[in-house]
């Protein structure tokens, strides 16, 4: 497909990495051609990934046996990955769409303890109007990124936990409840009370989210996969068998 969900506006250009996808799958299929499915490598490399920057407390085992599907169209992540301007309510709806349910929506939001944002992503609703984030955390950011920030221009990155930005950790419940956080989705979980004890739960309790995040990975992993006779083992991650 020239469209593939990779070049979608949700995924383009903040997914990365595809080149050590592509790495482990010519690996694999020197190794035992057609066995081990792009699909796995991914949900493998969710696991191995969550174990490493953890420190080991993030340590799960996942199943295998997905199979790749056969279409890719850049106008379906639009549908389903709603952005970081959302509210609560947008949340939910789009994690029960997909079986998860409100604490899943806690918990995975977390992982934003990892990773950096493109600027355009908070800048028109955190930075260039009114809004509840943190002083020091908008003047740090306001410092990083240009006022006119839009995909595609001048659209730098930073990191989305400035406390601990290389591990993954509880501290983006701290963050949330400090309101250092980049996204109005992030800090939309203390909106309700059942999200916002979440969010304290998760924030004062050693342990409490590392193993709920391993239940929640697991869970995220099994969604909608394809076994059996179903899609294909792709040779080439980048494109579908034709034969």
């Amino acid at each position: 497909s020239p469209t593939p969900e990779k070049l979608s506006a949700p995924n383009n250009p903040s997914l990365r990495g595809f080149e050590l996808i592509d790495a482990i799958k010519d690996a694999l299929e020197a190794a035992c051609p057609g066995i081990v499915s792009c699909a796995d490598i991914i949900a493998f490399s969710a696991r191995d990934a969550s174990c490493i920057l953890s420190g080991g407390k993030v340590d799960f085992e996942v199943p295998s046996g997905r199979r790749d599907g056969t279409f890719s169209n850049a106008s379906e992540p639009v549908k389903f990955l709603v952005p970081p301007t959302s509210n609560l309510s947008d949340l939910v709806d789009s994690f029960v769409v997909k079986g998860l349910d409100v604490e899943d929506l806690v918990i995975l939001s977390g992982a934003h303890t990892i990773g950096h944002s493109h600027c355009s992503a908070f800048v028109p609703d955190r930075l260039n109007v009114t809004s509840d984030i943190n002083g020091g955390l908008a003047a740090f950011l306001r410092g990083q990124c240009p006022a006119d920030a839009a995909p595609g221009g001048n659209d730098p990155t930073v990191m989305q936990d400035v406390v601990t930005p290389n591990d993954l950790d509880k501290q983006y419940y701290n963050n949330v409840l400090s309101r250092t956080v980049l996204f109005t989705s992030d800090v939309a979980l203390l909106t309700s009370e059942e999200t916002a004890r979440m969010v304290m739960d998760n924030a004062n309790m050693p342990g409490w989210w590392e193993d709920r995040f391993e239940k929640a990975m697991v869970k995220m992993a099994g969604i909608e996969v394809k076994t059996g006779d179903q899609g294909q083992i792709r040779k080439n991650c980048r494109a579908i068998n034709y034969y």
